[in-house]
């Protein structure tokens, strides 16, 4: 019995993959690589040091666009992940002719320009005559976090399917039994991945804060904008570092929840 041979690769698709990842990755490290650089010239490499990272840790405007971005980023993930999970719930019990429409509805977020969104939201809070501050940032990272959220947690829905929930109903269980002890146990894995997804892209976000924040209100992201007019630092280096390693461990993480909660098996025996 001949055993099919595995089709070689083309040498021009490898070399395409290579400097694809060159050109994506590159200037990331680059950016890392320098953070570490004795010199305040990016051009002169001086020698190793960590001064950069230290001296970020004593600057009180960096500590409170830091303060800033955490508490954005952790109410608006609170609310989004939330509102995005009962809107996977509710749109899977909804009749179809209404279901593509408000599916449609919660991909615009996505799909829309982050410019777009912004200037919208900025158009929004002046016609209600609303200050900016962060209570602003907060309502606008949860309009596009919900969309987000939705995605992940409908997807884990699809994967669960209705038997366990229909099992449920037929052993007398209540709806709320169901979705206690049948539905959410089985989503989780997805509700914390999309949880993760919408607080990594609240403390990344830049164009949209841009537009709604208020004096009081500079987000991580926007401080490093501030800073790269006046040229770049080995300080925005050391900052920039700081986010992209803790971006890349919560992107990571919820991956690792989704494939973890993919991966299990279903039980048939139900909790009650």
């Amino acid at each position: 019995m001949k055993v099919a041979s595995k089709k070689k690769q083309h040498p021009l698709l490898a070399l395409h993959s290579i400097l694809l990842i060159l050109f994506i990755y590159v200037p990331v490290f680059l950016i890392i690589a320098y953070s570490f650089n004795n010199s305040r010239i990016n051009s002169n490499w001086s020698g190793f040091t960590f001064k950069w990272y230290s001296s970020l840790f004593d600057n009180r405007q960096v500590m409170e666009a830091l303060s800033n971005s955490l508490s954005i980023a952790l109410i608006s993930t609170v609310i989004s992940t939330v509102l995005g999970t009962l809107a996977a719930i509710a749109l899977r019990r909804m009749a179809s002719r209404r279901k593509q429409g408000v599916i449609g509805l919660l991909y615009l977020p996505i799909i829309v320009p982050d410019i777009i969104m912004g200037l919208s939201l900025l158009v929004l809070f002046s016609q209600f005559k609303i200050e900016l501050g962060k209570m602003t940032v907060i309502i606008a990272h949860i309009t596009f976090s919900i969309s987000y959220v939705y995605v992940i947690v409908a997807s884990r829905l699809a994967n669960m399917g209705k038997q366990l929930e229909e099992a449920a109903s037929d052993l007398g269980a209540t709806p709320w039994q169901t979705f206690r002890h049948v539905t959410l146990p089985s989503i989780w894995p997805g509700v914390l991945a999309g949880a993760i997804m919408a607080f990594t892209l609240s403390i990344d976000d830049f164009m949209i804060s841009f537009f709604v924040a208020g004096p009081n209100s500079t987000t991580l992201p926007i401080y490093i904008y501030g800073l790269v007019k006046r040229g770049i630092s080995p300080e925005i280096n050391a900052l920039c570092t700081l986010m992209i390693i803790f971006s890349v461990v919560l992107i990571v993480l919820a991956q690792w929840l989704l494939n973890r909660g993919n991966g299990e098996k279903k039980s048939s025996m139900l909790p009650f």
